[in-house]
């Protein structure tokens, strides 16, 4: 989106401006990797642009950005581990390429190296925004567990499985917008206002992940096709299959879910189980549903309207990716 060039030309100076160019190479090698295939980039962004709608500083908040870019990176990095998975961006993943030492290594240094980014910040910031950035931290670990969980846990419920997005998915959209807001000077009302936007955008974000795992363009998407299926993710699609599948489809659902396993018949079973219990239309409405949630905490900024246009377009262009 064109408003977002100016965002995105800013982190990408940045961060070859910061590139690591530290000893050993085997360690910052695999670091460089994933932060320039760095995907859309859209937590750094999210920092920047609530220092904008506050009237902030851009330059302040760089590193900032950049703390929250290298976080979400390490993410990534022990995630597809656990995952075992092979490809993240269309590319193959840090421990593919590294290995599997090297790959927890180098997302350790990417989490050290993110808190370092806050020391620029006068004081008194500098505590506030690792207050933050470290409770989030903390939070993302817990969604990961449960996420973890759910694999085995057999009744996993529609509020579980909120909670575990918005701990591992939506904290970290709501703190990139939180704390470029406390670096802008917003006051506490207005941070915690676009927090709950960024909350619910990241809400709907993840959904629309677990959509496009089974019903998106796997080119486009860049990763394995219905990995969330071979994995036995309780996503928010197989739990709506589960509350209208029927008595036959839901014993089929609960026999699949209790194998891991890539087969074809595995994945083509759950699939059309997922079809027939109209599963892509009921995630769309509930995406759109955490979109005007958003939009709402949007309206409550004391800010005139035009100025929050960029936050109404970004949640809109999140939204409508590629399917």
């Amino acid at each position: 989106m064109t408003f977002l060039d100016q965002y995105h030309e800013i982190v990408g100076k940045a961060i070859e401006k910061y590139a690591f160019r530290d000893k050993p190479s085997e360690l910052y090698e695999p670091m460089n990797y994933i932060i320039r295939h760095g995907g859309k980039r859209l937590r750094p962004v999210m920092v920047l642009m609530a220092t904008d709608l506050f009237g902030g500083d851009l330059k302040k908040a760089i590193k900032p950005s950049l703390a929250i870019e290298y976080f979400h990176n390490f993410t990534l990095i022990h995630d597809d581990i656990m995952d075992e998975a092979p490809l993240r961006r269309n590319i193959p993943t840090i421990h593919t390429l590294y290995g599997i030492n090297t790959g927890i290594l180098s997302g350790d240094g990417l989490l050290l190296k993110a808190y370092k980014y806050f020391e620029d910040l006068e004081p008194e910031l500098f505590k506030a925004c690792l207050r933050v950035f470290t409770h989030t931290g903390l939070l993302l670990c817990e969604g990961q567990q449960y996420d973890i969980n759910f694999e085995t846990q057999e009744n996993v419920t529609y509020e579980d499985y909120i909670r575990m997005i918005t701990y591992k998915t939506g904290v970290l959209s709501a703190s990139s917008f939180q704390i470029g807001a406390m670096i802008a000077g917003a006051s506490a009302k207005d941070a915690l206002a676009i927090f709950n936007y960024g909350k619910h955008v990241g809400i709907a974000f993840q959904m629309m992940d677990d959509y496009l795992d089974i019903f998106g363009n796997q080119e486009q998407f860049g990763k394995k096709h219905a990995g969330d299926i071979y994995e036995n993710k309780k996503t928010i699609l197989y739990l709506i299959a589960k509350e209208n599948a029927n008595t036959e489809e839901l014993k089929e659902l609960e026999y699949w879910y209790s194998k891991k396993t890539d087969n074809v018949d595995k994945i083509y079973g759950v699939e059309k189980i997922f079809r027939r219990t109209k599963v892509d239309v009921k995630v769309l409405q509930l995406i759109q549903k955490h979109n005007e949630i958003a939009q709402k905490y949007l309206k409550k900024i004391n800010l005139p309207e035009e100025k929050k246009l960029p936050f109404i377009e970004l949640a809109n262009y999140l939204l409508r990716r590629e399917s």
